[in-house]
C-alpha cells in the first residue's frame, strides 16, 4: 500500500502531437494534472522525464505548467527512465522508495521504466487511468505483463484514497470532488 512519506510520482513522456494520439487521451491527461496537483498539495517529489524532446516535442503546455514550479524535465534517449544517468542521480536524490507512475506510451516508455525500476528494487506503482498507448491493445499488453512481472496496477482512486487513508484527512474532500469529476 502506497505511503506518503515514501512515494514519489513519475509523469513519463506527456509530449507533443503524440499525446494527443493517444487512445483516451482527454482522460489520461486530467488525471495525469490531478496527480501533479495532489502531489504538490502532498509534497510529493515529481519525476519528469521527456522522450528525445528534440523530436517528439515539449512536455503538452497544461501538464508542463503544473509541473514547472516543481520539477525539471528530464530528457532522454532511451525508453526507460532508468537509462538517463540524471534520472537515476534524481531518484537517489529523493529517496523515496515507491514509485507512482503515469504517462505514455504505456507498452514503451511507461513499461520499460516501471520494470527497470521493480528490477532495481522498487515498489512501482502503475497507475492504469493515467496511462495508456495509441493502441488499446498494446496498453492492455503492457498492463498484463506488468502485473505478470509483480508490478502493482492501481487506479487513480485506489492511489489516492491509499496516499490519505482515511475521511478524516485534511485534503479527503478535495479528492472526492476531483473523483465525483471523473
Amino acid at each position: 500500500m502506497l505511503d506518503i512519506e515514501n512515494t514519489a510520482l513519475a509523469v513519463i513522456d506527456v509530449q507533443g502531437k503524440l499525446s494527443g494520439l493517444i487512445h483516451d487521451h482527454e482522460k489520461v491527461q486530467t488525471h495525469i494534472q490531478y496527480f501533479i496537483e495532489a502531489a504538490k498539495s502532498f509534497s510529493l517529489p515529481v519525476l519528469w522525464s521527456e522522450q528525445a524532446p528534440d523530436k517528439i516535442g515539449a512536455t503538452i503546455k497544461p501538464i508542463k505548467d503544473l509541473l514547472d514550479p516543481v520539477a525539471r524535465p528530464i530528457p532522454k534517449r532511451s525508453f526507460s527512465c532508468y537509462g538517463a544517468l540524471a534520472y537515476v542521480e534524481r531518484l537517489q536524490e529523493i529517496s523515496r522508495r515507491q514509485i507512482l507512475i503515469t504517462g505514455i506510451e504505456t507498452h514503451v516508455c511507461v513499461y520499460q521504466t516501471a520494470h527497470d525500476l521493480h528490477r532495481h528494487g522498487y515498489e512501482v506503482h502503475l497507475v492504469a487511468d493515467a496511462t495508456s498507448s495509441r493502441k488499446v491493445f498494446d496498453r492492455d499488453m503492457a498492463l498484463a505483463r506488468m502485473r505478470d512481472e509483480g508490478i502493482i496496477i492501481t487506479t487513480t482512486e485506489m492511489a489516492m484514497c491509499e496516499l490519505i487513508r482515511t475521511a478524516d484527512h485534511p485534503r479527503f474532500k478535495e479528492v472526492v470532488s476531483h473523483l465525483k469529476r471523473r
